[in-house]
């Protein structure tokens, strides 16, 4: 969603009511991209085992800059997750891996059961309705809905939180009016002001 404008406007304890709220506003776009992207920071060996199993060709990273310390160069993540031993995975953890496809349509839902208590998004885009007479217009290129898990920024990873927040992305210059008739839609409201989409 490139560097769009997007504003909160669901938040819950319940990571399954949030992925409800979210989908339903994925049914409310004039037009969804098939594509949808994830990330998330794992914390545990059994995060990283139950994201491998959804997501093994993801490129998993250390979270952080980690550094040799005897040489200063940078280390990264080299090992296979689906053939790491606990041993490996313990040694990285934590790891991350951000701006990932899924593989496959209806696995959504998987990755929410997937994450443990990190910070983690889904994003959906697509373009909402033109709504002329209202003076808003569809942005196919910063327009969708972000699903933030143990977080309640959009930039995810940036902070660590026990609620899930729901967002809508819309155009670059940000559109109130738009985003306070989608919290209507969902029986939520727009609870703070716009933040930069990532």
């Amino acid at each position: 969603m490139g560097n769009s404008v997007a504003y909160p406007v669901y938040r819950t304890t319940d990571p399954a009511e949030a992925y409800a709220k979210a989908r339903l506003l994925c049914g409310l776009l004039a037009r969804r991209y098939a594509e949808v992207r994830v990330g998330a920071e794992l914390g545990t060996v059994a995060d990283v085992r139950r994201m491998a199993a959804l997501l093994p060709d993801a490129i998993y990273d250390h979270t952080g800059m980690r550094t040799h310390p005897e040489t200063g160069e940078f280390l990264y993540f080299e090992a296979d997750v689906r053939t790491a031993t606990d041993a490996e995975l313990g040694a990285a953890v934590p790891l991350e891996f951000v701006c990932t496809e899924l593989p496959a349509a209806g696995d959504e839902e998987e990755f929410v059961r997937a994450v443990g208590a990190g910070p983690a998004s889904i994003s959906w885009e697509g373009c909402w309705p033109d709504e002329p007479e209202l003076g808003s217009h569809a942005s196919p290129k910063y327009d969708g809905v972000q699903l933030v898990l143990n977080s309640d920024e959009c930039e995810w990873s940036r902070k660590v939180s026990e609620v899930h927040t729901v967002y809508v992305h819309v155009t670059k210059f940000g559109d109130a009016g738009r985003a306070e008739r989608l919290a209507a839609a969902i029986g939520g409201s727009v609870l703070g002001g716009p933040e930069r989409g990532c």
